[in-house]
């Protein structure tokens, strides 16, 4: 099958944008069937828009919550909220929790 580019109108923005022979191929060989509905940018602001950072959290510092080590009772930082009646341990105690597993 030979594919032609075709002028797609973007669903959110309304502006025309180009759906390349290779860009049609690609779909095919995915086996999507439907044509892109938004333009490259907005396709773009969607992904950011979802999670705030294009998907990836390449090179962004992790998100850590206040706790307190159910061990040893020190105030630590760690990357999850911590829920009621869950222990949560500072790093060296967890080490040491997870070895006698």
């Amino acid at each position: 099958m030979s594919f032609q580019d075709k002028i797609v109108q973007c669903a959110d923005c309304g502006t025309d944008f180009s759906f390349t022979a290779e860009e049609q191929e690609f779909f095919q060989s995915r086996g999507y069937t439907n044509e892109p509905k938004r333009c490259p940018s907005c396709r773009q602001a969607g992904k950011t828009g979802r999670n705030g950072n294009g998907g990836h959290n390449y090179g962004l510092p992790r998100r850590m919550f206040p706790a307190i080590c159910a061990e040893c009772g020190k105030e630590t930082e760690v990357p999850f909220e911590p829920t009621n009646g869950r222990p949560v341990y500072c790093s060296e105690c967890y080490k040491k929790v997870r070895l006698s597993r």
